[in-house]
């Protein structure tokens, strides 16, 4: 075993500090300066150096030690543990093999996540291993073959049978594509729809960052349409189509995320008003939406342009990377021929298992409970923050915390890092030249327990009633 005084240069990597801490670790390990047994320097020795805060060190280590990358012992500290990180099991498989789910609970080593809205385990991985239990009793032969465009037909009907309390308007197996989660079906409406060397696509100033990235993939320009108190501006996208001559928009109208708006109908309808005048396509985001609603999504409304990318990835299990596609009307076919000529298809184990608890009524038992649980978890949260500005829906697995007088979302996130809690600031949805609030999202994390989640709430409220006396200029 030897100590080391490495210090890594993280001048060259951009994005979150950590991300680039457990790169340069990466690194390190594979070209040697970091051999096999050397013990790393501890967090807040190596934060000190480093300028940056103990959380920030601790949680890339933890995603190391998570690829098996490092390994942590209680009162020892932290040592490389291999050159070759191992993902998943070392020991033979079926040796190992734990029912799918969260293993045991193990006291938190890092930060409190509060940036990701995680699932709590209700039974997901019970019901999992039933239905693999089933499944390895039959016959698997058909799994030689490719999942083609017609053999998927069952799950996409039980997948109608699971949106039939959302108001979509009439719609039929043959209107679904089904993808692999959410941002597979972002990514495939663009690719559905998008034309030209450099085509543009218009999104909310304040957006889900995954909209960001899809259109980088294929080669697009996002252009901004301002936002307000009900969600996307009909006046400003107008004014964009005007300017930009984009013919796509990305729009989030049951649970906007990050500021929880819900857009109410009159407003849909404006929308979908300059959507037909500009012959926009539409890609409605309803991966996060609270089931239940009583107001018509876009694709209701606008059925003949509007691509409607849903998932169970936020209210069911998110390792299944299941979603769907509700497709404009007449295009069905067309969404799953652009899949299959993307990846053939989704695997037919993960079809099977998702068919088997959708069609027993599992599924939605246990969306019943992912429910329950976060709306215990929004209660503690607006029993302690809710003397601050908050915006809230409920059923939905974040909030948005506009900040009071004295912080700006930076300082904020930072001093809150610095305390062992993670939120994100507003920043990290904003486009470019686009205005950016003082605010935080918040998510209430299922995969907590209760009195983890309750402690990282009460430290921001102590943090929110003690602003900085001074702010850095």
């Amino acid at each position: 075993m030897t100590d080391t005084s490495w210090l890594p240069d993280l001048g060259g990597f951009d994005g979150p500090k950590y991300l680039a801490l457990s790169h340069s670790l990466r690194e390190a390990v594979r070209m040697g300066e970091l051999p096999e047994g050397a013990r790393l320097p501890p967090v807040r020795d190596l934060a000190w150096r480093l300028g940056m805060t103990p959380g920030t060190v601790a949680r890339a280590y933890q995603i190391a030690t998570q690829e098996g990358l490092l390994e942590a012992s209680v009162g020892r500290g932290t040592f490389v543990a291999s050159s070759r990180p191992r993902f998943g099991p070392s020991q033979p498989l079926m040796a190992e093999y734990r029912p799918v789910g969260r293993p045991a609970a193990e006291p938190a080593t890092g930060p409190v996540d509060l940036r990701t809205s995680q699932l709590p385990e209700v039974g997901q991985g019970v019901a999992i291993q039933a239905v693999l239990a089933q499944l390895a009793t039959g016959a698997c032969t058909d799994y030689l073959g490719y999942p083609g465009l017609r053999r998927d037909g069952p799950v996409r009907a039980a997948f109608v049978d699971w949106l039939s309390d959302r108001v979509l308007g009439p719609i039929t197996a043959e209107d679904i594509v089904l993808t692999q989660g959410g941002q597979n079906g972002i990514n495939l409406a663009l690719q559905c729809c998008l034309k030209g060397a450099r085509p543009q696509v218009l999104c909310e100033e304040l957006a889900y960052p995954g909209f960001r990235h899809a259109a980088r993939l294929n080669r697009a320009e996002i252009v901004s349409v301002e936002i307000d108190d009900a969600g996307m501006s009909a006046k400003a996208l107008d004014a964009a189509c005007r300017r930009s001559g984009a013919r796509i928009v990305c729009v989030t109208t049951d649970a906007q995320n990050p500021t929880t708006v819900r857009m109410p109908p009159e407003r849909r309808a404006a929308i979908a008003d300059v959507a037909r005048r500009h012959d926009l396509q539409i890609i409605e985001d309803d991966c996060y939406s609270v089931h239940a609603t009583a107001d018509p999504a876009l694709r209701a409304i606008a059925a003949e342009r509007t691509w409607h990318v849903t998932s169970i990835s936020k209210s069911l299990v998110a390792g299944l990377r299941f979603g769907a596609i509700v497709c404009p009307t007449g295009l069905g076919e067309a969404g799953r021929l652009a899949m299959q000529h993307s990846c053939f298809g989704l695997a037919r184990p993960v079809t099977d298992i998702v068919h088997a608890l959708l069609a027993s009524g599992e599924a939605a038992r246990l969306r019943d409970r992912v429910q329950e649980v976060f709306a215990r978890r929004l209660e503690m949260t607006l029993n302690i923050l809710g003397a601050f500005d908050l915006s809230w829906q409920k059923g939905l697995a974040f909030v948005w915390l506009r900040l009071p007088q004295g912080w700006r979302a930076s300082t904020f996130a930072r001093e809150a890092e610095a305390q062992g809690v993670l939120v994100r600031s507003a920043d990290e949805f904003a486009l470019i030249e686009s205005h950016t609030p003082n605010a935080v999202r918040i998510a209430l994390n299922g995969a907590l327990s209760e009195a983890e989640f309750n402690r990282a709430i009460g430290t921001m409220a102590r943090l929110l009633r003690n602003p900085p006396g001074d702010l850095p200029v």
